[in-house]
C-alpha cells in the first residue's frame, strides 16, 4: 500500500485525507503552521465538536500557535461520512446491527495515522504532541485514550464532553469498556495515565438539546459540569477496589459554559503557559455556545 503523505503549507490550510482504514469516507484535515515552524516543534492535534467544524477549532488555537511555535492539527470527520454520535464520539466501534466492529474499523486511530502522513511528507519528526477534544470531541479523545492507549500523546484534555464511557469492564460500550475485547491491563493503562478533564463550571445547562439525555447519560449528573465530576470519582473509587493507580485530574474553568473557543484559549495557557487558567475577561465568551 502507498504511504499517505502530508505536507501542511504555512498559515491555514485544509487538506483531503483518505484513512486506508475507511477509503470510502473521506477526511478533511484542518491546519495552521506558523511561519518558521520546525519537524520537532510542539504539535497539537484538536478534536471538533458536534458540528463538524475543525475548521473553526483549529482557528481557536491560532493564536497560541503564533505565541508558542505550535503546528495545530484539526482531523475533522464531515457527518456526511460519519454520522451522528455513533459515527464520530463512539468511533464507529458498534455497528448498525448492535455488533461490535471490527478493530481496525475504529476510529480513534485515525489522529496516529494523520501524523504519520505528516512525518511521511516532512512536516513532523518526533516532536512532543499533545490532543485536546471539546465536547463531541472530548468524547472522542477519552474513548480514544481507553481504546488507543495514550503512548502518542504527552499529554491529553478531554473538554466539557456531554458523557463519559467509565473505566469498568462491566458496562457495555459506551457506557462502559464491556464487549470491546480488553482486559484488566488495558483498564489499568487508561487509569494510569495522566488524563486532564477539563471543565467550563458554568456548563450547567440541563435543557440543551444537545445534551446527551439516556438514561446512562442523566445516571451521570443533570449536566455536563457534574458529569465530570461523576466520572472521576467513579474512576478514583473503580481504581481504588481493583488495586490500581488512577492518575486523573479534574481542572475547572471558572466562569465558562459550552464554549469551545474559550475553552480551547484556556487548553492553550495550562499546557504553554505554567499551568495558567486565564480569568473570564481574557478567555472571552461567545455570544452563543461553540460546539
Amino acid at each position: 500500500m502507498t504511504t499517505t503523505t502530508l505536507n501542511a503549507p504555512v498559515g491555514r490550510s485544509a487538506l483531503p485525507f483518505i484513512d486506508r482504514c475507511h477509503p470510502d469516507r473521506p477526511l478533511v484535515v484542518n491546519f495552521y503552521r506558523p511561519e518558521g515552524h520546525q519537524p520537532n516543534d510542539p504539535v497539537v492535534v484538536v478534536q471538533h465538536g458536534m458540528m463538524r467544524n475543525g475548521d473553526d477549532y483549529r482557528d481557536f488555537w491560532i493564536d497560541a500557535a503564533e505565541k508558542h511555535g505550535l503546528l495545530i492539527v484539526a482531523p475533522t470527520f464531515p457527518d456526511a461520512h460519519f454520522p451522528k454520535a455513533e459515527g464520530y464520539n463512539n468511533g464507529l466501534l458498534v455497528a448498525e446491527d448492535g455488533a461490535i466492529a471490527p478493530r481496525e474499523q475504529w476510529l480513534y486511530a485515525v489522529p496516529e495515522r494523520v501524523l504519520d502522513a505528516l512525518r511521511a511528507g516532512g512536516v513532523i519528526d518526533s516532536p512532543v504532541i499533545r490532543i485536546f477534544g471539546h465536547s463531541a470531541g472530548g468524547q472522542f479523545v477519552h474513548r480514544m485514550l481507553a481504546t488507543e492507549g495514550g503512548g502518542l500523546f504527552a499529554a491529553a484534555m478531554a473538554s466539557n464532553p456531554g458523557w463519559y464511557t467509565l473505566p469498568t469492564l462491566d458496562r457495555r460500550f459506551p457506557e462502559g469498556l464491556g464487549g470491546l475485547g480488553l482486559d484488566r491491563g488495558a483498564l489499568a493503562c487508561w487509569l494510569a495515565y495522566p488524563m486532564i478533564i477539563f471543565a467550563g463550571d458554568r456548563d450547567i445547562v440541563t435543557d440543551d438539546p444537545n445534551l446527551p439525555a439516556q438514561a446512562e447519560a442523566l445516571a451521570q449528573g443533570p449536566h455536563r459540569y457534574g458529569r465530570a465530576h461523576f466520572m472521576l470519582d467513579f474512576a478514583r473509587a473503580e481504581a481504588a477496589r481493583l488495586g490500581m493507580l488512577c492518575n486523573w485530574q479534574l481542572i475547572t474553568v471558572p466562569g465558562i459554559g459550552h464554549d469551545g473557543a474559550a475553552m480551547s484559549r484556556a487548553a492553550a495557557a495550562h499546557w504553554f503557559e505554567g499551568g495558567r487558567i486565564p480569568p473570564v475577561e481574557e478567555l472571552g465568551m461567545q455570544a452563543e455556545p461553540v460546539l
